[in-house]
């Protein structure tokens, strides 16, 4: 078990430790949020946790990853508790599950309430068969529970349920907002698990580019990532389903899923796009590295990933407070299409390319998004925000918020050639005739690049999060050194 006994999570002495102190401030910064709303003089947050779910009809369990909401309040890592904060007093109460007996046979020793009120640094801990008559005891005026609609996935929050709230009185409208703003704006303690998770990430990435060898299977380098992530920073669980595309796969923007899974044979002289992000404590990181094979850049590779770079640089050296995150998707497109203007795979002039959506047909999502406790956080579309655009490629930016000190977004440009985006683009001769088809087909089995970090907007600009080379002559002075190594990896054996 991690360090949990002194209110420290830990996995491990090498790993960051991190106390329950981060659930306190946040607890409170959600209470002084709601304290000015009026909302009477007894007001009750009820919130519910994750819950134990098996695989289809069978016995077998997942491993328990704890609902984000749920997370960021408490930082509880068993399933199937509830949780209640007093708006008035800030008071802290957790509700665990009553176990049987044998529980301690199969899955460990049974924790007293006291110790996991020690464990979580709450003010007092029930049962969740008592949920009911210890709310009742409080003489709560008003339940605020938790609904609405995560504008990235699609999905509604679970808004708590409990055998007796039909009792009480419930608004389910004003908590979502709130504690989504504050989940929006990063504290210090917060961004100390967003460095090292990024840190663990991108020392994983550099590994696996030192590794690399054609003749490999992606998923060979996806589990490169995974076991320097886990067995170095203690970072059990991925932030997402990891992307290791080779070669045209690189094109397929979220490769690696169950149809696709990392399982084509890397070539001599493929660009590979790897987009892989640990996760540590729930918190995220997604970094994102496009390199050769063979450790050295084409001609025509190095063009696309110097276009790719130059737009992750001029979104990085503009952003910070009072800037609209749609503005700088504007910026690195138009960086994009001007380099590819200037090495005569478009011709045109540029501003007419960006008010015929050109740039969608290279890089047809959003610049980036919200990170946190979710690889794509919430917050990005609220009551308040400026709303999604309906242009073409504008349409895929998972927020369109004007940036403020605290917010963590990635940055993350990119070219590719996907064969049904060009399509698009010779059918329509608004499009088309930007394009100068003979070297555009030069690049039809490219691929894409994707250079994608991790920022956290400061008071004047930007603190970079991700740690890899960059540059041609950085990436290609790593690779050059893990070849050095000498690795061998032995031929694969038929297994019967």
């Amino acid at each position: 078990m991690a360090q949990q006994e002194k209110g420290v999570f830990q996995m491990g002495c090498h790993t960051l430790s991190i106390d329950s102190s981060l659930h306190r401030l946040n607890r409170q910064r959600l209470v002084n949020r709601l304290k000015p709303k009026n909302l009477g003089s007894n007001v009750l947050i009820v919130l519910q946790g994750g819950e134990t779910k098996n695989m289809y009809c069978t016995d077998i369990e997942p491993i328990f990853r704890q609902e984000s909401y749920f997370h960021w309040t408490f930082g509880v890592r068993e399933p199937d508790f509830y949780g209640a904060i007093d708006v008035n007093t800030g008071r802290s109460y957790l509700f665990t599950p009553k176990l049987p007996e044998s529980y301690a046979i199969w899955m460990g020793k049974l924790l007293t309430l006291q110790e996991i009120r020690d464990i979580y640094g709450v003010d007092e801990v029930h049962y969740v068969s008592d949920i009911a008559n210890v709310i009742t005891g409080l003489k709560p005026e008003l339940l605020l529970t938790l609904e609405g609609l995560n504008s990235d996935s699609g999905l509604t929050t679970r808004e708590a349920v409990f055998d007796g709230i039909g009792k009480f009185k419930v608004n389910n409208k004003i908590l979502y907002n709130e504690i989504t703003e504050c989940r929006l704006i990063k504290t210090s303690a917060e961004l100390q698990v967003l460095r090292y998770t990024n840190r663990i990430s991108s020392e994983a990435h550099k590994e696996v580019m030192k590794n690399i060898r054609s003749g490999m299977t992606e998923y060979q380098l996806e589990s490169i990532f995974k076991h320097y992530s886990y067995y170095n920073g203690g970072a059990r669980h991925m932030s997402y389903t990891c992307i290791c595309g080779s070669g045209d796969n690189g094109a397929t923007l979220h490769y690696g899923h169950a149809g696709a899974p990392n399982d084509k044979v890397i070539n001599d002289g493929d660009m590979c796009l790897f987009d892989m992000g640990c996760e540590y404590y729930c918190y995220s990181s997604d970094i994102t590295c496009s390199f050769p094979a063979n450790g050295k850049f084409t001609s025509d590779q190095k063009i696309i990933y110097e276009a790719v770079l130059k737009a992750n640089r001029a979104v990085m050296a503009a952003v910070k407070p009072g800037i609209s995150w749609r503005d700088m998707h504007l910026l690195a497109e138009q960086t994009q299409l001007q380099e590819l203007i200037r090495h005569g795979l478009l011709k045109g002039d540029i501003n007419d390319m960006m008010s015929a959506r050109l740039g969608y047909i290279f890089m047809p999502h959003g610049l980036g998004h919200l990170m946190g406790i979710d690889v794509h956080d919430v917050g990005g579309y609220l009551e308040d925000c400026p709303q999604r655009p309906k242009e073409q490629g504008l349409s895929s930016l998972r927020t369109c918020r004007t940036l403020e000190e605290g917010m963590v977004l990635t940055i993350e440009p990119g070219i590719y050639f996907i064969e049904a985006q060009l399509k698009r683009a010779k059918d329509d001769s608004n499009l088309s005739k930007f394009i100068v088809w003979d070297v555009i087909n030069r690049f039809r089995n490219f691929g894409g690049v994707r250079i994608e970090d991790d920022i956290v907007i400061t008071s004047t600009g930007m603190e970079l999060l991700t740690d890899v080379p960059r540059t041609v002559d950085e990436i290609e002075a790593l690779m050059a050194e893990g070849r050095k190594l000498d690795v061998k990896f032995p031929q694969q054996k038929m297994l019967k």
